[in-house]
């Protein structure tokens, strides 16, 4: 979805009802232009639903960068605390928010009066909890960039990210999410991942205890042999708001 001119191609005005992006991706953290799609989708007659899990309403708004809809996942960030299972729908068009209710209210998938209270509850400490995490997660990269069992990083806020310039515009911060890949292949990020005492083994992300985990014998698994499989060798992080100190120390010893 970084690829304008792909999107445009694949688009077939009149048939094509949604444009569905996520930004950051989940693992490899691409960037889409949601300015651009949002124009996109305008001109074709679509609606733009965007992904925002990753980054937050704290971090990227879409509805005011021109998306028609924004999707989180309330058991992520916005819970915050590895406690709530749920999801969000975000309209500014009141009639299109009024068919949404319809539908959900038609299909069950509403939330219990405690879920509810455990998201809100969250949501309080969004704001606090993500300059944490985006600060520890910019202080891993910084030690990450530099080993020498590293041999790609995956982060929006590097200089030299594909969608770094683009991020720059439509994010406050680069978020608490890294991916990298090892040296070594599948079974150096296996016995990495197996090694760590502090970050957790665990799917799953922006809780506030840190996460590590294999994507391809975890969550991606099921994409294994397709064009969205991942690379064998990647580790990806969810920082959690520990002491940095602590988490680098950990990611150290664990990578030997």
């Amino acid at each position: 979805m970084s690829d304008v001119n792909a999107v445009r191609a694949a688009v077939r005005p009149g048939h094509t009802k949604v444009i569905w992006i996520e930004t950051p991706t989940n693992p490899l953290l691409g960037i889409a232009d949601l300015p651009v799609l949002a124009q996109l989708a305008r001109d074709t007659g679509a609606l733009l639903v965007v992904d925002n899990t990753l980054a937050t309403p704290y971090l990227q708004q879409p509805l005011a960068l021109g998306a028609d809809v924004v999707v989180h996942s309330t058991t992520k960030y916005i819970g915050g605390h590895s406690d709530v299972i749920g999801g969000a729908l975000i309209t500014a068009d009141a009639e299109l928010g009024e068919r949404l209710v319809y539908h959900q209210n038609a299909m069950g998938a509403v939330a219990s009066p405690f879920d509810a209270w455990l998201t809100l509850r969250g949501i309080k400490t969004l704001g606090v909890r993500m300059d944490r995490h985006c600060q520890n997660a910019e202080r891993i990269v910084e030690v990450l960039a530099g080993h020498p069992k590293v041999v790609e990083l995956f982060y929006p806020g590097l200089p030299e990210h594909p969608g770094h310039d683009i991020a720059v515009k439509q994010m406050r911060a680069f978020g608490g999410m890294v991916s990298f890949r090892v040296r070594g292949g599948e079974p150096a990020a296996l016995e990495i991942c197996g090694r760590t005492r502090v970050f957790t083994l665990a799917e799953s992300l922006g809780g506030v205890e840190s996460l590590i985990e294999h994507p391809g014998r975890m969550t991606h698994s099921s994409v294994a042999g397709t064009p969205l499989e991942v690379p064998a060798d990647l580790i990806r992080l969810s920082v959690g708001i520990e002491s940095v100190d602590d988490l680098i120390a950990d990611l150290l010893q664990a990578l030997g």
